[in-house]
């Protein structure tokens, strides 16, 4: 199985700038393959193989884009096969319309060529770049693969994709079910603690306050140097961006780091926990988060706890330790029913957060029963 495996590297001031260069042509060209495939489309023309685009950029290094010489091929190259690819899965239904990149919003990353990647003791030598400071030992004498050079608002890191083999682990046999909430952040149906909801420690809480001012703080200064402009027909205001408010959306920048890295972390930890008890299945909810997202008073709370990479992280580590992973189906009633004498109570509200049947007059925590539903879910043929 292929796993990444992601190292600070420690760039020079020359090389940083060097960096800054891929990254603003990898945008670019994402950009411009988006806008060609938007244009083609609107004309009535089929879509535009990588290939077909690549010869056409070729054509355009030498005359108008004469400045991408500066920048490794392979970085152009990549950009343009990523913007088709993100076509390609728009139209077959796996993901919405691409959108453009924005030089404010959007992540800075290119890829480096695999072949021309070359690693020694603490370096690493990146396209264009040069050799390029470690922070730790990145394998060598391995086949790497798509490596990326990205960077998270702090610090810069190469992430490359290395092959390792499947530890051989002897199952319980058991079969658990994972129960996501926003109460606590998963319940496990063999372990009797919940996983707690990260966002509800001192320390979150006290960044997201922080957070919070910092923002108003730049909203403030916006506002307070905006310049109205009239003219014939139009009338709109320009905001002027100033050293203090360039800084202030540093720090901002940084606190959102530190969130996301701690939720992060957080994932990380309580993932490994649950494939460490070594079961035979795992079974989890399939959540219709982009549904669940548009109610507004949950929305927020929805979106800080991560659902979908959750998901994504412990399917990743269960097909790893050959564990077999189960979503359940949607409209599957994990909740509703009753996990001792298997009664469906239709009238159960958000707000009953204690699961007592109708039937058999058990009474059990929701989300517990939730799970132990869960780990008893059969897959229909």
């Amino acid at each position: 199985m292929i796993l990444a495996n992601k190292v600070r590297v420690i760039p020079n001031i020359e090389q940083q700038q060097k960096l800054w260069q891929s990254v603003g042509t990898a945008r670019f060209i994402y950009n411009w393959t988006l806008a060609r495939q938007e244009e083609n489309y609107k004309n009535g023309g089929k879509f535009i193989n990588d290939g077909d685009l690549r010869k056409e950029l070729t054509i355009l290094k030498k005359s108008e884009l004469n400045w991408l010489s500066g920048v490794s091929n392979n970085v152009a190259k990549q950009a343009v096969k990523d913007g088709c690819n993100a076509y390609k899965r728009f139209f077959k239904g796996l993901a919405d319309k691409p959108r453009f990149k924005s030089r404010r919003k959007s992540k800075p990353s290119f890829y480096n060529d695999n072949i021309k990647l070359k690693v020694k003791a603490n370096m690493v030598l990146i396209e264009k770049v040069g050799w390029v400071r470690t922070s730790e030992q990145l394998p060598m004498d391995v086949k790497y693969t798509n490596p990326r050079v990205s960077f998270d608002g702090k610090f810069w890191y190469i992430s490359i994709g290395i092959e390792k083999e499947a530890p051989i682990i002897e199952s319980t046999g058991i079969s658990i079910g994972v129960d996501l909430g926003l109460k606590n952040l998963a319940i496990v149906s063999n372990i009797d603690n919940p996983f707690k909801n990260i966002n509800k420690t001192k320390e979150v809480k006290r960044l997201k306050k922080k957070l919070k001012r910092k923002q108003k703080q730049v909203s403030r200064k916006y506002e307070k140097g905006k310049i109205q402009i009239v003219k014939e027909g139009e009338n709109r205001y320009k905001f002027t961006k100033t050293y203090n408010i360039k800084k202030l959306e540093k720090e901002v920048k940084l606190i959102q780091r530190r969130l996301s890295n701690i939720r992060l972390n957080h994932i990380h930890q309580a993932t490994t926990e649950i494939a460490k008890t070594k079961p035979s299945r795992i079974v989890v909810e399939d959540l219709n988060v982009k549904g669940m997202l548009k109610n507004k008073h949950l929305s927020k709370a929805i979106q800080e706890q991560c659902f979908y990479k959750f998901i994504s992280i412990l399917e990743y580590k269960s097909k790893f330790n050959g564990i077999e992973f189960v979503k359940a189906d949607r409209f599957y009633p994990s909740s509703k029913t009753c996990s001792c004498c298997g009664e469906i109570k239709k009238d159960l509200k958000l707000k009953d957060r204690v699961f007592i049947c109708p039937s058999c007059n058990n009474k059990i925590d929701r989300d517990k029963n939730a799970s132990i539903n869960l780990s008893r879910y059969k897959q229909s043929a």
